[in-house]
């Protein structure tokens, strides 16, 4: 996309549901030499979304230490009606330029282009 290497991972991939996971997904972007992860909604359990687990905090964290960033793909609108802190989260991070959540693959190109991140 651009400039940016962007490892898309399927939506029909095992499921992102702990940080061995995501160790697994870093592997996997260094060999293609990706610098953006785009995760579908899809392919991450529910827990993930539940800001109590830390799931999204530990693998998120994890993921910007290797030098890689994090699109999250898809409607999580149902998780963010339950969750102001959520809500709060993808607010900040969709401010930055390390971790974003949006609706589509094309949003995600427009905001890769859109700026110098």
């Amino acid at each position: 996309m651009g400039k940016h290497s962007v490892l898309i991972y399927s939506d029909s991939a095992t499921i992102l549901s702990c940080e061995e996971d995501a160790i697994a997904l870093i592997s996997t972007a260094w060999e293609h030499e990706a610098t953006w992860l785009a995760l579908p909604v899809q392919a991450i359990h529910d827990d993930f979304f539940r800001l109590e687990t830390r799931l999204l905090g530990n693998i998120t964290q994890k993921l910007v230490n290797y030098g890689l960033k994090l699109a999250i793909i898809g409607d999580i609108s149902h998780w963010q009606m339950r969750s102001n802190a959520l809500r709060s989260l993808v607010y900040e991070t969709n401010r930055g330029s390390a971790i974003w959540f949006v609706d589509d693959l094309q949003a995600l190109e427009h905001k890769l282009t859109a700026g110098a991140h």
